[in-house]
């Protein structure tokens, strides 16, 4: 571990506090209404933007890696920061434009915003893995920590950057300028600070995704732990994204952005709780446990909605939900399939990526309610995923040994 690259780390870190923003800013109902007004189309239909940030990782994630390996993590930072401003400040464009194309700007420029973060995501992973090369699991941990503290902040953020606009109005545009002009000062930063020299000159030449597939044998076993990675997202994003619009169809509850807060402490504090069982319990148990949790959690939901339930519901599901469990099912896949460890943990991120486009488009058409019941039963597959696993836990190490 080397002092002098500290700086370059806390920028790095801070590149994914704003990304917290980023990626959670357009499940936000004040956001959602505030958009859909000067657009012409109705809140829910906002979800359909959210989801082309999966398809714009969909697009990147077979070569942003190789870049970064190829080209150095900075290259990979800076492309990925530039594209998130691009988002950003296209999103506060795309509002401005209103009918005449606004929602079309959105989309496009949420497919740039996905294709940032995939960039973000091959560049700093390994570049804070490292810098803190003693302790790369708590290096990556604290990427979920910085993203977690920004959305519990998120609604006091919205708070002091809400506008009125000459025509009445409600924009919520200083905040998309504020942080795209963030990530353009943080690109400027990571220009100037040192980085470890990572480069792929110190191996030889790797096998990429396309060859690695050709010679990969895929049981049933890893083709469920791929499948968990569809479904364990789909929980959280769908709560992230659509647990709002419920909450006020349902329980009518003027403002739920509150929700927010109460899902990232539950997150941050399953960080820190989960990093410490996991020392004494198997990673694999959290894949049937934690879904287990959030299915119960969305059915009471469902069937007693109300203020109380909806505050609690949402720190279980920033826990259980989005408190570690895809990077637990990735580390899982890492211990099972130690032949193809790296085949199989990208086509488990392609195929979360592969989720965030699919099942939130499918919600942006549908009503709150038939989105938590979607989420429910999106869920239950992931626990008969989950327990299979488990019940094949023990004859996998076996053969894979």
């Amino acid at each position: 571990m080397n002092k002098k690259y500290f700086p370059a780390a806390l920028i790095l870190y801070l590149n994914y506090f704003i990304h917290g923003v980023g990626c959670s800013i357009l499940g936000q109902s004040v956001i959602k209404e505030a958009l859909a007004t000067s657009w012409g189309v109705e809140a829910m239909s906002i979800t359909a933007i959210s989801a082309a940030l999966g398809l714009g990782r969909l697009i990147a994630l077979p070569f942003a890696g190789p870049l970064s390996d190829k080209l150095g993590r900075r290259i990979s930072v800076v492309i990925g920061g530039a594209s998130y401003a691009i988002y950003l400040i296209g999103l506060a464009c795309a509002f401005n434009a209103g009918t005449n194309g606004g929602y079309q700007i959105a989309y496009a420029c949420a497919i740039i915003g996905g294709i940032a973060n995939s960039f973000l995501d091959t560049g700093i992973y390994p570049a804070v893995a490292e810098i803190i090369s003693d302790a790369p699991g708590i290096a990556t941990m604290g990427i979920k920590f910085f993203i977690a503290i920004s959305q519990m902040l998120l609604p006091f953020f919205l708070g002091m950057t809400v506008a009125t606009t000459a025509a009445g109005l409600t924009s919520y545009n200083n905040l998309f300028y504020v942080c795209g002009i963030g990530y353009i000062v943080l690109l400027v930063l990571i220009f100037i600070l040192p980085l470890p020299d990572s480069d792929a000159s110190k191996g030889g030449k790797k096998e990429g995704l396309i060859e690695s597939l050709k010679h990969t044998h895929f049981s049933f076993e890893s083709i469920a732990m791929i499948l968990i990675g569809f479904t364990c997202t789909g929980t959280f994003q769908l709560w992230l994204n659509c647990a709002q619009n419920f909450a006020k169809t349902n329980v009518g509850w003027e403002d739920p952005s509150i929700m927010q807060t109460y899902y990232s402490m539950g997150t941050i504090l399953a960080l820190i709780v989960t990093s410490i069982l996991t020392r004494k319990i198997k990673d694999v148990r959290f894949i049937v446990a934690y879904p287990v949790i959030c299915l119960v959690t969305l059915i009471l939901v469902l069937v007693s909605p109300s203020q109380t339930v909806c505050k609690v519901a949402a720190f279980v599901i920033g826990w259980a939900g989005a408190g570690g469990l895809l990077q637990i099912a990735t580390s899982v896949c890492n211990m099972l399939f130690p032949k193809i460890k790296g085949t199989v943990t990208a086509l488990v991120m392609i195929a979360s990526s592969l989720c965030n486009y699919t099942i939130l488009t499918a919600a942006s058409a549908m009503t709150p309610s038939g989105v938590m019941v979607m989420n429910i039963v999106l869920t239950g597959v992931g626990v008969l995923l989950g327990v299979f696993v488990n019940l094949r836990y023990t004859k996998m190490l076996e053969s894979n040994s």
